[in-house]
């Protein structure tokens, strides 16, 4: 057999192996999908967001700029100060520190799905090692990854360029507007730069993912030897099914035996099948089918009836009828009841002849 590492991988992944490799937390995920969504949530939390933050700065800057003039000068003084200055970088920044936050998880959540797992951020010592991480440096990926940046910088960079020639002719109109209106054309500016490099960025963010469900699902294609060596775990070894099979038959007809000294005939083809059959009126209502066999396991029940003395009937049609219709602890079926019964009277006969 050819070793594992010369075969070709042509088999698509197991939904096993797709298990596994997600319990240890290779999924495919883009980055690129993960900038786009923080970016977008960004820009709508400053749209909508934008007027309150410059009004919250405004009273910031006014409230600094009286203490340039007059500056606390006792320690009370100092913590009042601290005290404001921690608040206001709060109340600022953390509604859009939560914002980015859900974003982000969103964003892995689209992608992944709920996983959680502590395996990509155990330390690997086997990935500091200098010649595979030669490998990886010049390897395919890297190779992606490196004209993917630089596709991106040159999209991007001309995305932004295109838009802020399109708003050209406004800049020599800004010399005669007031402060005010230069800040709000240059946030508007800003924003409709930004909005387009997003959309952009989620183009691509879309054929990056693409790509990384692709090469993810290439490396985790198996080999026919390594897909025959699952399939054989999961099901078991045939070996040993096999044999579990023949020690099941084995005791099913250790226990079958067992019960052919409580029967009351056995009913014969004459050579090739077996069935033994109990009566007893004052417990059964029907006759019960204690076992049956073929050849050897026929003259099997044959020498164990007549070891304890239970008569052997020779009728080849109802022991090829039944044969067939009847398994060990059924009821005889009621088409057979008169066949069955002429034979139990002649055994019942032959008894209290033998008693007499």
């Amino acid at each position: 057999m050819a070793d594992d590492g010369f075969q070709e991988r042509s088999e698509a992944p197991t939904d096993k192996r797709r298990g596994e490799s997600r319990s240890k937390g290779s999924v495919p995920t883009s980055a690129e999908a993960n900038s786009v969504i923080v970016l977008f949530a960004a820009l709508i939390f400053l749209k909508i967001s934008g007027p309150w933050m410059m009004d919250e700065m405004g009273r910031v800057m006014v409230y600094y700029l009286n203490v340039v003039s007059d500056p606390p000068r006792t320690l009370g003084g100092f913590i009042v100060l601290i005290t404001y200055t921690v608040s206001w970088t709060m109340k600022i920044m953390l509604p859009m520190m939560l914002v980015l936050m859900v974003a982000g998880i969103f964003a892995n959540f689209i992608q992944v799905g709920w996983l959680f797992t502590f395996k990509p951020i155990i330390p690997n010592f086997g990935k500091i090692n200098p010649i595979t991480g030669m490998g990886r440096l010049f390897s395919l990926r890297s190779m992606v990854e490196a004209v993917k940046s630089i596709l991106k910088i040159i999209i991007i960079g001309w995305v932004a360029y295109a838009t802020i020639m399109g708003e050209f002719s406004h800049f020599f109109e800004l010399s005669d507007t007031s402060p005010g209106m230069m800040w709000s054309f240059v946030g508007h500016l800003t924003y409709e730069v930004l909005l387009r490099v997003c959309l952009v960025l989620l183009v691509l963010a879309i054929l990056d993912f693409a790509y990384q469900k692709w090469d993810h699902e290439k490396n985790l294609k198996m080999t026919k030897e390594e897909v025959k060596e699952e399939r054989k775990q999961m099901e078991g070894d045939p070996q040993i099914k096999g044999r579990i099979r023949t020690v099941m038959r084995e005791m099913h007809r250790k226990r079958m035996m067992g019960q052919v000294p409580q029967a009351t005939v056995v009913v014969t083809n004459p050579t090739h099948l077996a069935i033994a059959i109990r009566y007893e009126p004052a417990e059964m209502d029907t006759p019960k089918v204690l076992a049956k066999g073929k050849r050897l396991v026929a003259e099997r029940i044959k020498q164990i009836a007549k070891e304890h003395g239970i008569p052997t009937i020779e009728d080849k049609p109802l022991a090829r009828a039944m044969y067939d219709r009847v398994q060990p602890g059924d009821d005889i079926p009621t088409e057979f009841f008169s066949a069955v019964a002429e034979i139990l009277a002649y055994v019942y006969k032959l008894k209290n002849k033998m008693a007499a």
